[in-house]
């Protein structure tokens, strides 16, 4: 397979499509365009696979890393989504939009808010929760200890709001980009879109985030001197304190997706001058954490650790006990997992270079027929039509999911340009992009093929949407 260099000119460095090793079959090489004499139909093009999310579940106060760029759509929708995005012709592209993930409460520091559907659920049954021991200690509240319980339930999320600012404030201050902030079901995520530069500024970011909790839970213990205990506000003020040092301890533990997994992340990656040492070694402690978390937490309950008795407990009490110790298990483990498969992405993303997956490209004129055009694709060697004007100035990119769709005996009818996508600026990629600034492009304006050109805009080639998508699936595939 012939890979192109400038002006459909011949290169050596050749780069192989990637091979499926996730359980499906490899996916066969995309075949260079045919003539009528010798048809052949080139592989419908893929979408860009998306990095997979590490860490989606939420701990209280947990930083958490970005979500990785998705990427083209698929190759019949590809016009459609240009036009609605606002990317048609003669437009530049446009920043994607913003992600949702519940309610938009506001955007402090320029980062959006969000308050994810199982927020309600959680505040739901603290309220509950936390009315019933109201209940023992204020009986005279009757029904509006579920109204304080409610007030305390909000009152506790805006701690863990403040929690996740404190990552968002350093994130900033390091020139790091913050996607969005979301209060779900176990706490808080701040999704940083990039890693932390070194390991001090990587333990800095992760340490501020418990330390303003302990700040907090030492705020709400001044606030109690002077307030009577067995008040409304003495009560609130207690639980307030008491709540805010277990998000500090619990996000301290020493495993990953926790803070103090990535604080050990960074103190592994300082000695050894690895990051990915380091997260193997803050993901496996935390998978040792969640195997603790399950067996400890309703052996710990049982035994009156926090506060209850043997006598007090129930078989619904221990059943309780037992599905939320699996459900932070399952939360720790998972996420620990996936902070391991994020680091061989980013240790891989490198290998992804718009120079080496561009396809030789042969310039065809407008009017060319279809059948002349991949007539002199095959004479070339090459795998991909660009439609230039007279001066050699490039148009669009002829598609290959369009020649599919014309039938071999058409072909000397059909003019090119009436399979071709217009360029927008978005779908000009440079040869020197690679990694994450490769993907950020395809992200910004999806598309099945991109002109690939040198900085001086010379024509290097065309890069296929599929192509990035199997050297993705061949690097992930490697061991790290």
């Amino acid at each position: 397979m012939d890979v192109s260099g400038g002006s459909g000119q011949p290169r050596s460095d050749n780069a192989e499509p990637a091979q499926q090793t996730t359980g499906e079959e490899p996916a066969p090489p995309a075949p260079a365009p045919q003539t009528p004499e010798h048809p052949e139909q080139p592989e419908q093009p893929r979408t860009t696979p998306a990095p997979e999310k590490p860490e989606t579940a939420g701990t209280p106060g947990r930083l958490d890393p970005p979500d990785p760029p998705t990427g083209a759509p698929d190759p019949a929708d590809a016009p459609a989504r240009a036009q609605s995005s606002g990317m048609a012709k003669g437009q530049p592209p446009q920043r994607p939009k913003e992600p949702g993930g519940g309610l938009l409460m506001g955007r402090p520091f320029g980062v959006p808010v969000y308050v994810a559907p199982s927020w309600f659920v959680v505040a739901a049954l603290i309220t509950w929760v936390f009315g019933g021991q109201l209940d023992r200690v204020l009986p005279e509240l009757g029904a509006a200890r579920y109204l304080v319980s409610l007030f305390f339930a909000i009152a506790f999320y805006a701690s863990v709001l403040i929690h996740e600012l404190a990552h968002t404030v350093a994130a900033i201050r390091f020139n790091l980009p913050v996607r969005r902030i979301q209060l779900q079901f176990f706490g808080g995520v701040s999704e940083i879109e990039k890693e932390a530069e070194t390991p001090g500024r990587e333990f800095v970011l992760a340490f501020v985030g418990p330390l303003l909790s302990l700040v907090l839970s030492g705020l709400f213990y001044l606030a109690m001197q002077p307030v009577e205990p067995g008040t409304v506000p003495g009560v609130l003020l207690a639980g307030l304190m008491v709540s805010n040092l277990i998000v500090a301890a619990f996000n301290l533990l020493p495993g990953l997706p926790l803070d103090g997994g990535r604080m050990l992340r960074a103190v592994v990656w300082k000695i050894t001058g690895k990051p990915m040492s380091g997260t193997v070694a803050a993901a496996w402690v935390g998978r040792a954490l969640a195997v603790s978390v399950l067996i400890g937490l309703p052996l710990l309950n049982h035994w009156g650790a926090f506060g209850g008795g043997t006598d007090d407990s129930s078989g619904m009490d221990a059943v309780t006990d037992a599905l939320l110790a699996a459900i932070l298990a399952a939360i720790i483990w998972t996420g620990a997992g996936n902070s391991l498969r994020m680091a061989r992405l980013r240790e891989h993303l490198p290998e992804l270079r718009a120079r080496t997956l561009t396809r030789r490209a042969v310039p065809v004129e407008t009017d060319t027929p279809l059948s002349e055009a991949l007539r002199r694709a095959n004479a070339a060697g090459a795998r991909a039509l660009v439609v230039v004007d007279a001066d050699g100035n490039p148009l669009s990119l002829v598609r290959e999911a369009a020649i599919v769709g014309v039938p071999e005996h058409r072909r000397p009818w059909v003019a090119v340009s009436g399979l071709a996508q217009d360029l927008t600026d978005g779908m000009r990629v440079s040869a020197e992009l690679a990694g994450e600034d490769l993907l950020d492009v395809l992200r910004a304006t999806p598309a099945t093929e991109y002109l690939v050109v040198e900085e001086t805009g010379e024509i290097y080639g065309v890069l296929s949407a599929a192509d990035v998508e199997r050297a993705f699936v061949r690097a992930m595939a490697r061991p790290a």
